[in-house]
Order: C-alpha cells, then sequence, then structure tokens
C-alpha cells in the first residue's frame, strides 16, 4: 500500500497565528487578588485625598492620569503580565475612590478629617449624594456594556485578545470600581450597617452569586461583571474598616500603614502569579 504524503508548499494556506491572551483565568487566586487591590485602592485613595489633604479634585485628576499611564503600559504588552494587570486594576481602584468621593461628597465636616476645614485645591465634591452618584455611574456602565454587546466580541475575559476588545474591558473597570465605591460608602456611612456589617452584608451576596455558579440557567458572564462591581465596595468597607476612627466603627490603623500592608500583600500575590505564569 502506498503510503500518502503529507502536502507541503505555497498552494496551502499558512497556520493561523495564536493570539498571546492579555487577561488572567479566573480563579479564586483572581478573586482574593481583586479584594486586596480594591482595598488598597480604598486606602491609597484616601491616604492621597484626606491624609495628605490634597483634595478629591486633585487627587482624582493625579490619579485618572496614573491610570492612564498604567493602561498604555497594559495595552503596548504583547502577553499577560500580572504586574501591568494588577497595576492598572489598583490604579483604577484608586481612581474610581476619588472620582466616587468626588461626585457624591461637599464640604461638609462629615466628610473632612478631624480638625480640616478644607481639601486641597478647587471644589470639594459635586455633593450629589451616594443614590445619584451611584445611579449615574449604573447608566455609563449599562451604556458601555451595550455598545460592547453591539461590537459583537465577546464578554469572556479569557478570550479578549484586541485592542478594542480590551478598551472596552478597561472602561467597564473603571466606571464599575467607580461604582463599587459609591455602594460601599452608603452602606458604610448612610445605611447603618457600618464597616463590618456593610462588609459582611456584601461578602454575602458574593456567596450566594457563587452558588448561583451551580445553576446552570444563570450565565457565568452576568455573575462575573456583578461579583466584579461588589468586590469593589467590599474592598471599599474593608477598607474604611481598617483605616476609620474606632468611634466611628473602624479600627484606627491609619491609611498610610493600612496601605503599606495591602501593598506588600498585593506584591506578594503578583510575584507568586508571575512566577506561575513562567512555568506555564
Amino acid at each position: 500500500m502506498q503510503q500518502s504524503k503529507v502536502r507541503t508548499g505555497p498552494d496551502l494556506p499558512a497556520p493561523a497565528t495564536s493570539v498571546m491572551k492579555k487577561l488572567p483565568e479566573v480563579t479564586l487566586a483572581f478573586w482574593i487578588m481583586k479584594i486586596a487591590a480594591t482595598t488598597l485602592g480604598e486606602t491609597a485613595g484616601d491616604l492621597f485625598s484626606q491624609t495628605l489633604k490634597l483634595g478629591y479634585f486633585l487627587t482624582t485628576i493625579a490619579l485618572f492620569l496614573v491610570f492612564v499611564v498604567t493602561l498604555v503600559v497594559q495595552l503596548r504588552a504583547d502577553h499577560y503580565n500580572p504586574f501591568f494587570y494588577w497595576t492598572v486594576i489598583l490604579s483604577t481602584s484608586m481612581a474610581g475612590t476619588t472620582m466616587s468621593d468626588f461626585m457624591n461628597r461637599d464640604a461638609d465636616a462629615k466628610y473632612l478629617p478631624a480638625g480640616a476645614t478644607s481639601l486641597g485645591w478647587g471644589p470639594q465634591g459635586l455633593g450629589l449624594g451616594y443614590p445619584t452618584g451611584a445611579a449615574i455611574l449604573i447608566s455609563i456602565l449599562l451604556v458601555i456594556f451595550a455598545v460592547w454587546r453591539l461590537s459583537g466580541m465577546t464578554f469572556q475575559i479569557r478570550d479578549i485578545v484586541t485592542f478594542r476588545g480590551e478598551a472596552l474591558f478597561w472602561s467597564a473597570i473603571l466606571v464599575s470600581n467607580t461604582l463599587g465605591t459609591s455602594m460601599g460608602d452608603f452602606l458604610s456611612d448612610s445605611s447603618g450597617l457600618g464597616y463590618a456589617g456593610g462588609a459582611l452584608l456584601v461578602a454575602g451576596a458574593l456567596a450566594v452569586l457563587a452558588a448561583l455558579m451551580k445553576v446552570p440557567a444563570v450565565p457565568n458572564v452576568l455573575l462575573f461583571w456583578i461579583a466584579f462591581v461588589l468586590t469593589r465596595p467590599l474592598g471599599a468597607t474593608a477598607g474604611d474598616f481598617l483605616t476609620k476612627p474606632v468611634a466611628k466603627g473602624g479600627l484606627n490603623l491609619g491609611t498610610a500603614g493600612s496601605s503599606a500592608v495591602l501593598l506588600a500583600v498585593l506584591l506578594g500575590l503578583m510575584t507568586y502569579a508571575r512566577l506561575r505564569e513562567r512555568r506555564a
């Protein structure tokens, strides 16, 4: 029997070029790092705007520029790098903290550190309030998802490999982290639950979402984005619990000390993720 030969030559199509993934797999480690990054985003944002008294306006501008720089680095990378990815997540969390504060708060004494009469140069805040601010952010997020849907690109982050897909993804991340801050501050300051109570409520909601992952009728993509938004108020309430005075229900560890510890934890997790990527 004559063995058939494998055809080669210019008449055959070239093999498809594989596209390197730019975003991580969604695992338990992913969610642990997300909570660590969002908690650090809360304490670091408050460190700049309140402890250092730069104010919400100046800090928002500065941290938004940091976000742009880190995003450019991430977009220019040709493969997934945990340090690049999680630095952008952290920058969106810090910027989201002060953007939310600037939208929702004003010069009222209850928003200022003890003894302070103002925060930095420029307007102290728009004073929209948490419900109005959250409604605006939800509307913006829905518009982003509508544009994303109309573009025909996937919502599965492990399959996002194009520049347009990444741009939509990071736009949704920035708005969702800002929205999550508004939700977290509402739970901590206005709902009567306090910092620990707000954190427990969000943790319970996340546990329900984890249980729903076993229900085939509920799309996992929908659960992912709801969980992504909810981990931000969890980080916000946890950050406030660490930094706020005991009289207000916090541990009074301070924004600087808490931020330093959380940064060390996040850097350790990023290093571990990087080593795992290199082995893979």
